[in-house]
């Protein structure tokens, strides 16, 4: 299994350290691509070293793309028509597409979101620009291949929700338990 996480500057930090942490807990692949070469500054000023660059793995197939959110780095997503080309492609053939926080109206700028429940940053994702989108108050909303997360408070539970979508159930419960959440 093959995950791509593209890191634009300004991304939510907490948001993609968890999901790139959390995924390879469970020995899931992670590719992470930096928009442009070089370091990504994160919202929070963490600076990220990305694997590589999205034009290095843009032609390549993985089984989920996700997008942390924050601000600027979701808007850069938003902006950048490699990333709404390679969301689409991979939708298309089936894959999971994810975002959290802001990036979710990365998603629904795809046409991803249409007829679908989804949850993202409170006031990210406007209902008017989105008609067909079913926005929901949820840390986490799954929708067939399209998961969505809420913001930073819910990003383990995010990637814990990405696990299982790829790996199964047990898979998640394995890495959860290692982690020593209280409930």
């Amino acid at each position: 299994m093959r995950v791509l996480v593209p890191l634009a500057q300004g991304c939510e930090e907490l948001e993609a350290v968890t999901i790139i942490d959390l995924l390879r807990r469970a020995e899931i692949e992670v590719v992470t691509a930096g928009l442009t070469e070089g370091p990504v500054k994160a919202s929070r000023d963490t600076v990220l070293l990305p694997d590589t660059t999205l034009e290095a793995v843009a032609d390549q197939d993985f089984d989920m793309v996700v997008l942390p959110g924050g601000l600027p780095g979701a808007q850069y997503l938003e902006d950048d028509p490699r990333v709404l080309d390679i969301l689409r492609r991979h939708a298309e053939r089936g894959a999971y597409t994810a975002a959290i926080c802001a990036a979710p109206k990365v998603l629904a700028s795809a046409g991803l979101l249409d007829d679908k429940r989804a949850t993202c940053y409170p006031g990210c994702v406007k209902p008017e620009d989105f008609p067909r989108l079913n926005l929901i108050d949820a840390a986490v909303a799954i929708d067939g291949r399209v998961i969505t997360g809420r913001g930073p408070g819910a990003a383990m539970d995010f990637a814990l929700a990405l696990i299982e979508s790829l790996a199964g159930r047990e898979r998640r419960e394995s890495v959860e338990s290692a982690l020593i959440r209280s409930h």
